[in-house]
C-alpha cells in the first residue's frame, strides 16, 4: 500500500532483514504491524502507507517494461507517468513488445482482485497474426488451447480483417498466464506480429494517445470496485 514493492518482493525484503518495526529487524513472514501506531522502515527509511489512493490508465507503447525498474536499464512504464506524486505499480503485465491499456495503482486490494482469475475480468486484445486463420482455428481458440501449465479457458474471438498473408483478430480472455495469447496462437501455427490490449472490463482506451495516461474518474473507480467485489 505504501508503493514500495509487490507482495512477493516485500517478502524477499523481509527475509533479507531490510524491514524494521519500531527499530527491530523483522525476518518472520506474517509478522503483524499497525500502520497507524508502528514505525515501519524499509532500508532505514520510514514508509507512509496512508498515501491517497491513485488509479491511472496508461496507453503503453512497445519497448517499455511493465515494472518499477529494470536491471538491464530498459525504459519502464513508470518513465511514462512523470508528475504522478504517489508511488503506483502496474496491475498485471504487458510484454515488452505489447502495447495498449495498462492500469497502475497503489490500491493493492483492487489490483489483486483485477488480476485474480476467479473474478473473470475480461481483457480484450487486437492481434495481428501471421497467416490467415480459418474457422477451425477459431473453434480451437473458443474451446481452449493446451499450453504449458494446462488448458486455457475458452477465449472470445472474432475476425476484424484479413489480407492474403495476415489476419487481424479480436481476442477476449480473463486469465493472465504469461504470454498467453502469443502461446495460444503459436500452438495452432500462427505467430503474433502485433498485440495491443484495448479493454479491461468496461475500461477502454477511447481517444487516449499512445504513451499518454489519465486518472480514472470517481465513477470509473466505483464501477471497478463493484465488478471486483
Amino acid at each position: 500500500m505504501a508503493g514500495v514493492a509487490s507482495r512477493r518482493h516485500a517478502e524477499e525484503m523481509i527475509l533479507q532483514g531490510r524491514v524494521t518495526i519500531n527499530g527491530k529487524v523483522i525476518k518472520e513472514l506474517g509478522t503483524k504491524a499497525d500502520p497507524e501506531r508502528d514505525h515501519i522502515k524499509v532500508n532505514g527509511r520510514l514508509i507512509n502507507p496512508r498515501q491517497p489512493k491513485t488509479y491511472i490508465l496508461l496507453n503503453k507503447p512497445r519497448g517499455y517494461i511493465t515494472s518499477l525498474r529494470d536491471t538491464e536499464g530498459r525504459p519502464t512504464v513508470i518513465d511514462l507517468i512523470k508528475g504522478v506524486r504517489t508511488r503506483v505499480y502496474p496491475v498485471g503485465r504487458l510484454d515488452y513488445d505489447t502495447e495498449g491499456l495498462l492500469l497502475l495503482t497503489n490500491d493493492g486490494d483492487l489490483a489483486n482482485a483485477v488480476m485474480h482469475p476467479k473474478r473473470e475480468i475480461q481483457k480484450t486484445y487486437y492481434v495481428k497474426v501471421k497467416g490467415v486463420l480459418d474457422e477451425k482455428d477459431f473453434e480451437k481458440l473458443r474451446r481452449g488451447i493446451k499450453i504449458e501449465g494446462g488448458i486455457t479457458s475458452p477465449a472470445g474471438v472474432k475476425r476484424l480483417k484479413k489480407t492474403d498473408e495476415n489476419s487481424w483478430i479480436e481476442m477476449t480472455i480473463h486469465e493472465g498466464k504469461k504470454r498467453q495469447i502469443r502461446r495460444m496462437l503459436e500452438r495452432i501455427g500462427h505467430s503474433v506480429l502485433k498485440l495491443k490490449r484495448v479493454k479491461i472490463g468496461f475500461l477502454d482506451l477511447k481517444t487516449l494517445e499512445l504513451g499518454r495516461f489519465r486518472y480514472l474518474t470517481p465513477v470509473e473507480i466505483s464501477r471497478l470496485r463493484a465488478i471486483t467485489g
